[in-house]
């Protein structure tokens, strides 16, 4: 019997309490603004006299040589250093010439021990980082091209 008594009395009370929380929503409804009509667009593309306006001067490009290409393709956030993750991450377009067995697939171990063998050969005063003088060091050699004998 006291179940039945406390749910009745549970049961008014939440009744209450949303009755009062329906009647404070109508006030605070009826006191905001009415909604506003947005206003047309314009139609007309704008315009401004530009006649003594001058913009900014475009920016100078540096000639770099073709070491220097080189170098900043590999250092990714211009410290002048290459870390051994920057050397790692722009090799995956030799993952071809690197593969030790030969099955036509290349795991990243394959890849990543050559990359790192090449980084630490290069590295030659051992603080993890290459300088562009050690870096010069990894350039490619340049093969000759065979003439043609037409």
């Amino acid at each position: 019997m006291n179940r039945i008594v406390l749910g009745a009395f549970g049961a008014l009370v939440f009744a209450g309490i949303g009755l009062f929380w329906l009647q404070g929503r109508a006030e605070v409804e009826k006191a905001a603004p009415p909604p506003t009509v947005p206003e047309a667009a314009p139609t007309g593309l704008p315009s401004a006299d530009i006649a003594g306006l001058k913009g900014p001067a475009p920016p100078e490009a540096s000639e770099l040589n073709q070491e220097q290409r080189r170098f900043f393709r590999y250092d990714r956030n211009r410290d002048l250093a290459i870390t051994r993750e920057e050397m790692l991450s722009t090799r995956t377009g030799a993952f071809r010439d690197l593969d030790v067995d030969g099955n036509n697939l290349l795991t990243f171990e394959e890849w990543a021990v050559t990359t790192v063998k090449r980084f630490e050969s290069a590295d030659a005063d051992g603080n993890r980082s290459l300088t562009q003088k050690e870096f010069a060091a990894t350039a490619p050699k340049p093969t000759s091209t065979p003439r043609c004998s037409c």
